[in-house]
């Protein structure tokens, strides 16, 4: 199954609020006939533009394909965090690779955030950054989790949050679900469309060639590579792979370490103010469930709510009904709140929740795997990629030093495999054990 095709329309973005509210929306053309450049990226989402933006501001002549539109993936339909650190929490970093890696991957997690901030200022980016995101957990043991994290947060890394107890993570989250948490003001939360569709604009601005629905079905290797696309090709003498969970059949090693899984988000009604019955400042909510709950106010007070569980590549028929049942187990006093839309998205996992960055060939390097932890992991990792082709690998290597193994079944067996865990981790959370 194609996952570019199987759920959406060709060409279009999703009908999402992003969608709906990302404003002027650029029309890249095609790739006709042959072209060629030094660097070929496939994939339109962070890491490919991000990629292609510090490329051609370098003066590398780079060609972007993307088979449907810029930022169509998830980099144009996620929560909109941008958290701190990496998608594992530091402990267990400490754990998988000691305590001066894990400093080391740390400060790669700051340096992601505010190079997010950094090309947002630069290139004028309209995409409602909004400082702040709370950790919500769910038990008192989950709660005493996340403060004893925030005090080795603290102590061990010279970042503080604010630890909530019951009555001030209720102040801020009036939700019965909770029993406290932390709120991390260094973290954000943005509109990802826009950021994307700024990056591909900034992109352009330096140089870069950008061409949508530019399917790509195959890459011949060799010192010379050649990228072919269903009305097309491109000679290049690098490849980026930038694709993710769309990434196919287009390299094995990748596929077998990096698998791709659906999740969903609905937006409200506008609240109005009711809004302060969800959240009280303008800040997003990630919580302690296996299946992840995440959440957070639009600019027009709208509840954008993700969740819910889905273990094949087919999207629910009704995601509306899929995501509202985790959302009034969180709000049930939303129960008669319209949803105005509902969408889903695919992002992709490791098994060990760290990016997957790697060398594949001389001239050919792959980033994917975010796990959740896109928007600074994949804007940055763009970058590490771009340095790493004109000699400056140190960001990349950084990551690409992770142990990254692959899943149980390879490719043709991972997801059926995977989706047996999943459903005992969410028939945990549905226990509440």
């Amino acid at each position: 199954m194609n996952l570019l095709f199987a759920n959406d329309k060709r060409g279009e973005h999703p009908a999402s609020w992003y969608a709906t509210t990302a404003g002027d929306v650029p029309d890249h053309p095609p790739l006709r006939g042959a072209t060629k450049a030094d660097v070929c990226i496939i994939g339109g989402g962070f890491t490919g533009l991000s990629a292609a933006l510090h490329l051609a501001e370098a003066g590398v002549d780079v060609v972007l394909l993307e088979a449907q539109r810029v930022g169509f993936g998830a980099s144009g339909r996620n929560g909109g965090q941008l958290g701190s650190g990496q998608r594992q929490d530091q402990q267990e970093l400490e754990r998988m690779v000691g305590d001066d890696a894990a400093r080391r991957l740390w400060d790669l997690g700051e340096d992601a955030k505010a190079l997010v901030r950094d090309l947002i200022a630069a290139h004028n980016i309209d995409c409602a950054l909004r400082s702040g995101v709370a950790w919500a957990g769910s038990s008192t043991k989950s709660v005493r989790w996340t403060h004893d994290y925030a005090d080795h947060l603290s102590r061990r890394y010279g970042y503080d949050v604010d630890v909530l107890d019951k009555g001030a993570f209720s102040r801020l989250c009036p939700s019965p679900a909770y029993q406290g948490g932390i709120l991390d003001k260094g973290a954000a939360h943005l509109h990802p469309l826009r950021l994307a569709l700024g990056l591909a604009r900034a992109a352009t601005t330096a140089g870069a060639k950008i061409y949508e629905r530019a399917h790509v079905h195959n890459v011949k290797p060799g010192a010379k590579l050649r990228v072919a696309t269903d009305t097309g090709h491109v000679e290049v003498n690098h490849l980026i792979y930038a694709c993710n969970g769309y990434l196919g059949g287009l390299n094995r090693k990748v596929a077998a370490r990096v698998m791709p899984i659906n999740n969903f988000i609905v937006a409200t009604e506008p609240l109005g103010e009711r809004a302060v019955d969800v959240l009280a400042q303008d800040v997003a909510v990630a919580d302690d469930r296996f299946v992840v709950n995440y959440f957070r106010l639009s600019a027009d007070k709208r509840l954008l709510f993700g969740g819910g569980e889905s273990y094949g590549y087919r999207f629910p028929k009704d995601i509306r009904a899929t995501v509202s049942k985790p959302m009034l187990q969180i709000f049930p006093h939303l129960r008669d709140v319209s949803l105005d839309f509902a969408w889903g998205g695919t992002l992709a996992i490791t098994m060990k929740r760290m990016p997957y960055l790697v060398q594949l060939a001389p001239n050919v390097l792959s980033a994917s795997g975010y796990s959740g932890h896109g928007v600074g992991n994949a804007i940055q990792a763009g970058r590490f990629m771009a340095e790493a082709l004109r000699g400056q690998s140190e960001g990349f290597d950084a990551f690409a030093a992770l142990p990254t193994p692959g899943f149980p079944g390879g490719s043709g067996f991972r997801t059926p495999l995977l989706s047996l865990a999943m459903s005992w981790y969410a028939l945990r959370d549905r226990l509440g054990v």
